[in-house]
């Protein structure tokens, strides 16, 4: 008798459920007998965070799977993100999820976002003989893999599906394994997230804002990242509705990221009235792909959220950035993998206070660079994993590295890899020599003493 196969979907967000849902629409995962959807609620706290499981829409998702499981159950009291089998468990770990999930002898195949870290690295570890397909739910997959892989995982991997965010552009994700991109179809996805439209209908909207097209702007809980502090956050709050309101709109709508603090929108809404502008804060967890269908907003404005992206490509609406050029500066260590998104809405959408490149919506002349720059990006933060981009890196940097692409990359880096950029060479003995770093070091001692 042939084995039944089960494939085991993971998804710890509804955007990546929904991104799952519209490639099994799309009929990019082969015939199976049974498929479940394993959810992961990987906040901080989930005790006191809404899980994926319960967020609206999420069941018409649901129906394209056999069963709905919970990895926090499965491996309670453990964090999901923070827990992985130990080597030689790995095998009681197997037997067990195969008991509580009625998988039998099942031959797994196995579906997953974020492989690099847990909870997905720790999923692909327990069934270590099944077959991964990675998938990719937002702009991170144009950046490469943000931790070394062992190849007894990256080598199981078959394919990276992924969204085509930026028209063209083919992810560094996974590229050193020669693991082939494949896009998930936008009308498929789009499709999928018009079944959650309705799930939108129960928004406070003052009267007059749906015919109003009013600006939207999104939150991220970037404090939560340790990228800005939460004062500095609130202050890009403030700038992006001083922003919208220069362009000349009264009315304005405020997604805020559905962890983030509560007093951050009484502060928002305190400087709208001090402003004299009608400022509503979409408090329930909605997609932000949900409220574009709703609201149609006239203008969508964010730091380097991936919806940034989805309303330009996949809705056309107008879109408009803020404060990346401080987190460009901010993130560290240099290779985190938050710099690609950063990089990649930096580089190709317009700033808010442009208001001539705000209202022409046309993308930065770096954009027809965009592959060139993330292939130096990409190089410049993971070398050790891409050693073969460097050509490419010294091409892009030796052509094109001026005053406004300099902020992509930091002179420390780049000397330290020996790219073009680099400090001069007749400087380039400092950061190794001893001797001047332990006077440098005497200096700073002398200066703390002075000040003490």
């Amino acid at each position: 008798m042939a084995r039944r196969t089960t494939q085991i979907f993971f998804a710890s967000t509804l955007y990546g459920t929904a991104t799952l849902a519209a490639a099994l629409d799309a009929g990019l995962f082969g015939p199976a007998d049974r498929r479940l959807l394993l959810v992961s609620n990987n906040a901080a706290t989930p005790e006191t965070t809404p899980s994926l499981d319960t967020m609206p829409g999420f069941d018409r998702l649901a129906g394209r799977f056999d069963a709905v499981v919970s990895w926090n159950a499965a491996i309670s009291p453990f964090h999901p993100g923070g827990w992985a089998p130990r080597q030689d468990d790995v095998p009681l770990w197997e037997r067990y999820l195969r008991m509580l999930w009625d998988l039998g002898d099942d031959r797994i195949e196995l579906a997953v976002e974020s492989i690099q870290v847990n909870p997905s690295l720790a999923v692909t570890q327990i069934f270590d003989g099944a077959p991964v397909v990675v998938y990719a739910d937002g702009l991170m997959s144009y950046g490469p893999t943000r931790s070394k892989l062992d190849p007894l995982i990256g080598t199981r991997i078959g394919r990276l599906l992924h969204l085509d965010l930026v028209p063209g552009l083919k992810p560094l994700l996974l590229t050193e394994f020669d693991v082939p991109p494949e896009l998930v179809p936008t009308e498929s996805f789009v499709k999928v997230l018009g079944e959650l439209t309705d799930t939108a209908d129960e928004l406070d909207l003052p009267d007059g804002f749906d015919s109003a097209r009013p600006p939207l702007l999104l939150g991220q809980y970037l404090s939560a990242l340790g990228i800005l502090t939460a004062e500095e956050e609130e202050q890009l709050h403030v700038r992006m509705l001083r922003g919208v309101l220069e362009l000349g709109h009264t009315r304005v709508v405020f997604k805020p990221h559905p962890t983030a603090p509560a007093r951050w929108s009484r502060l928002l809404e305190e400087e709208a009235e001090r402003l004299g502008a009608e400022l509503t804060v979409l408090d329930r967890p909605l997609l932000a792909e949900v409220v574009f269908q709703r609201l149609r907003p006239a203008l969508v404005v964010g730091c380097f959220s991936t919806a940034l992206l989805t309303a330009a490509s996949l809705y056309g609406l107008p879109v408009a950035r803020i404060g990346t050029e401080l987190l460009l500066e901010r993130l560290t260590p240099y290779e985190n993998s938050n710099r690609v998104p950063v990089t990649v809405v930096d580089a190709l959408l317009p700033e808010l206070t442009d208001r001539g490149a705000v209202e022409a919506q046309v993308l930065d002349a770096e954009a027809a660079r965009l592959a060139g720059l993330l292939t130096a990006v990409g190089f410049a933060m993971q070398p050790g994993i891409n050693p073969g981009l460097r050509p490419a890196a010294e091409d892009y940097l030796g052509r094109h590295l001026n005053a406004r692409t300099r902020r992509y990359f930091k002179r420390r880096r780049l000397t330290s890899l020996a790219l073009p950029g680099a400090v001069p060479a007749q400087l380039g003995f400092i950061p190794r020599n001893s001797t001047v770093r332990r006077v440098a070091r005497r200096a700073r001692a002398v200066k703390r003493a002075a000040l003490g």
